[in-house]
């Protein structure tokens, strides 16, 4: 192979591989911010009753307490996102969100929040 062909085989390599690393497109995603515990089993009702907790707020920011993680829950849809950032979703706690941002479909990882200019948004 000539010098010529190794180079554009080469530069053919790397074009590909950048493609793939190319930053992803935002989306919109709607849902309550909750723990991961509660949104598997679709609602607080179960943890409430058992925790004697007296809001869904409560509840969700005592299970993160108690180890969990914020997700954002689309109840509609029955579809968990987990969010990247840990620390802005908790003063939305329980309540229903937009959120701009990147999904990382292998992990289904929503990474990147921004706020979606509503009056409940991820900022």
């Amino acid at each position: 192979m000539t010098r010529i062909g190794i180079a554009t085989a080469l530069a053919s390599i790397l074009m590909l591989g950048s493609a793939s690393f190319a930053a992803q497109k935002d989306q919109t995603f709607t849902g309550e911010i909750t723990d991961n515990q509660c949104a598997k089993m679709g609602s607080h009702q179960a943890m409430m009753k058992s925790m004697n907790m007296k809001s869904p707020k409560e509840c969700a920011l005592g299970c993160v307490k108690a180890g969990g993680k914020f997700v954002l829950y689309n109840a509609a849809a029955k579809t968990v996102y987990q969010l990247d950032d840990q620390t802005k979703p908790e003063q939305f706690a329980a309540e229903k969100v937009v959120v701009i941002g990147s999904l990382n479909k292998d992990t289904g990882t929503i990474t990147s929040l921004t706020s979606s200019g509503s009056d409940s948004s991820i900022e």
